[in-house]
């Protein structure tokens, strides 16, 4: 089991840095769809176990993070016909480098944290940070505004990665109340996107300093 845990926080941080080197946003749909599956597996493998909980929270992640969010975003994406990242503040491989050493600088700090659950906090807290962390670049990187909500979706999922550590002393109601306001969040991100398209024609962020009282 601990290997099939190291191969699935391999493989989110691997796609973290799919989602960083890419100037297609569809690309970083996919990428972050991908993570939502690999959070559900990643529910399941960490706790070692079935039981209502852990199954109840990985089909949550996967059917809001892997499937009904991207499609909301897929289909914001074909209403507002773009494609790329043209423009971001920080050039793809400045931001693919900078989310490298993010992922080297949290695997250096997790080791040194207090542990309180030696089996799963090695590999899950630094997981964790390096998520934020890319979350955190795509957000401050990029000026399109749905570009900037995937960052914020990647930075919640490292959020859930932690939160992997408390299942057991974290009551169920609040996990999936945080996933449900996470899909409320998109869904109302989604419509301000929209608005932002109709109103400047773009969805390059810059265009809001135009606004005025």
């Amino acid at each position: 089991m601990l290997s099939l845990l190291s191969s699935l926080v391999a493989a989110l941080l691997l796609v973290n840095l799919v989602a960083l080197g890419t100037s297609r946003i569809s690309t970083v749909v996919r990428a972050v769809a991908s993570q939502g599956v690999l959070l559900g597996a990643l529910a399941v493998a960490a706790q070692g176990r079935l039981n209502a909980t852990v199954v109840a929270l990985a089909l949550a992640s996967i059917v809001l993070k892997g499937w009904l969010i991207p499609i909301i975003l897929f289909r914001a994406l074909r209403q507002m016909a773009i494609k790329r990242e043209v423009e971001p503040s920080l050039g793809l491989l400045p931001s693919l480098l900078l989310g490298a050493l993010a992922t080297v600088l949290a695997v250096a700090a997790g080791n040194r944290l207090p542990l309180a659950e030696t089996r799963l906090a090695p590999l899950l807290i630094p997981a964790s940070l390096a998520t934020v962390a890319c979350g955190f670049i795509l957000i401050t990187a990029r000026r399109k505004a749905i570009s900037q909500v995937l960052g914020y979706l990647v930075l919640e999922n490292g959020i859930f990665i932690f939160g992997l550590l408390l299942v057991e002393a974290m009551p169920f109601l609040v996990e999936v109340g945080v996933l449900l306001d996470l899909f409320v969040g998109i869904f109302v991100l989604s419509i301000i996107i929209h608005h932002i398209n109709r109103e400047f024609s773009s969805l390059d962020t810059r265009r809001l300093s135009l606004l005025k009282e």
